[in-house]
């Protein structure tokens, strides 16, 4: 299995889609055409912290059940 394949495919879209809330939620607008490379470091581990987080979390919940 390659390193950087997904688990279940399926949830790119939902990863996809939080990136999104997220990156609204913190006021920083991503990129239309999908280029990443002139966004900030800072804005982009910002983002990506907040879905860890928020991942960690749903995690935990799931856990408890």
């Amino acid at each position: 299995m390659a390193r950087n394949s997904k688990l279940v495919p399926e949830a790119q879209l939902a990863l996809a889609q939080m990136k999104m809330e997220i990156a609204q939620e913190l006021g920083i607008s991503l990129p239309e055409d999908g280029y990443y490379g002139k966004m900030s470091t800072k804005d982009i581990g910002t983002i990506g912290g907040g879905m860890t987080k928020r991942l960690v979390q749903m995690g935990l919940q799931l856990s408890k059940r």
